[in-house]
């Protein structure tokens, strides 16, 4: 049993079509520029942020002050629900201190983001695509200095590209208990 396209109408040829500049054409990062669209296997972003579900904010990081040496002092509050208790630590890199357990590796994971030239605070583009993938109801808030910049950052687990923040940055968030 064969069907002619014709009796398929535009639309049934149009979908191919789509599709295919889609996989090819990839996506626009938060600069413009267009990135290759992920290999088989990986994370594809489906649909930006959930209706309602506050954007995550970060403050701009201005350089710090002339004459000011460059620094880490944060401050941590992680919560694993709304309904329960924050649990807040600080932070200090150069030398390395602070509450935060293992401040060390912390210090290493901003080091490194530092290294190459990343910005681990800078939040998700606005017109940036995300999976739908709830990962929790945990929510974070880092404040304070970090390589000389000021940061005021909020991380949730609300869809793929919060989950890849938080992930990005875990070892400042400590482990969280189960939620009750």
């Amino acid at each position: 049993m064969r069907q002619s396209f014709s009796r398929l109408g535009p639309t049934a040829l149009a979908i191919p079509g789509i599709v295919a500049a889609l996989a090819l054409g990839g996506c626009k990062n938060g600069d413009g520029s267009a990135t290759a669209a992920p290999s088989k296997g990986s994370e594809t972003p489906t649909s930006s942020a959930e209706p309602g579900t506050p954007e995550p904010t970060a403050s701009p990081t201005a350089p710090a002050p002339s004459g000011s040496a460059a620094g880490t002092r944060l401050t941590i509050t992680v919560r694993a629900s709304q309904t329960s208790a924050p649990k807040t630590w600080t932070l200090t890199c150069d030398p390395v201190g602070g509450t935060l357990p293992k401040a060390g590796q912390a210090c290493a994971v901003l080091a490194a983001a530092a290294a190459k030239g990343e910005d681990p605070f800078a939040p998700t583009p606005k017109d940036q695509m995300c999976t739908q993938i709830y990962g929790g109801p945990e929510t974070a808030t880092v404040t304070g200095t970090w390589n000389g910049k000021q940061v005021d950052a909020t991380f949730n687990r609300k869809n793929g590209c919060e989950i890849k923040r938080w992930g990005n940055l875990a070892s400042l968030f400590g482990s969280l208990p189960p939620v009750r």
